[in-house]
């Protein structure tokens, strides 16, 4: 007697296909939880602010456990080495599985953080020009209504 051969059996379903041997940069970015969506992770990789063992990198890059990848935006700037690959994003615990930030970068973070450099740009509120309440008040105040 022939068996039949399924064809359906084969195919690997989307469960199945998370930790593949081999996934995209953008792929693995989102997955990894470094940015919320895979088009931002897209933009980020073409926008040069992502990088690979130093050198700039395209979104289809085959990942490879062993990488070094540096992630630069407004946030943050990290360096970490790949660790496994995901093609699905799961949630935060499994995701920081997938990497381990480079001693240098936590030491670079570590000493941001401690010099408030990362703090720039933020101001207490009322500080600066006045909001939209203070201005109607003023100009109550001046009697140009």
């Amino acid at each position: 007697m022939a068996r039949t051969h399924n064809k359906k059996q084969d195919k690997q379903s989307p469960a199945d296909k998370d930790e593949d041997d081999s996934c995209r940069l953008d792929k693995w970015l989102w997955a990894a939880r470094f940015f919320k969506t895979r088009s931002l992770a897209a933009d980020a990789v073409d926008g040069g602010k992502v990088r690979i063992d130093g050198d700039r990198a395209k979104n289809a890059r085959e990942m490879k456990p062993g990488m070094r990848v540096s992630i630069k935006n407004k946030d943050m700037q990290i360096e970490v080495e790949v660790l496994a690959l995901s093609n699905v994003r799961r949630g935060a615990p499994e995701a920081a599985l997938l990497y381990r930030e480079t001693e240098e970068s936590l030491r670079i973070r570590q000493q941001a953080q401690e010099s408030g450099a990362d703090h720039f740009a933020e101001r207490d509120r009322g500080v600066g020009r006045p909001t939209k309440r203070q201005m109607r008040d003023i100009q109550r105040f001046t009697g140009r209504d």
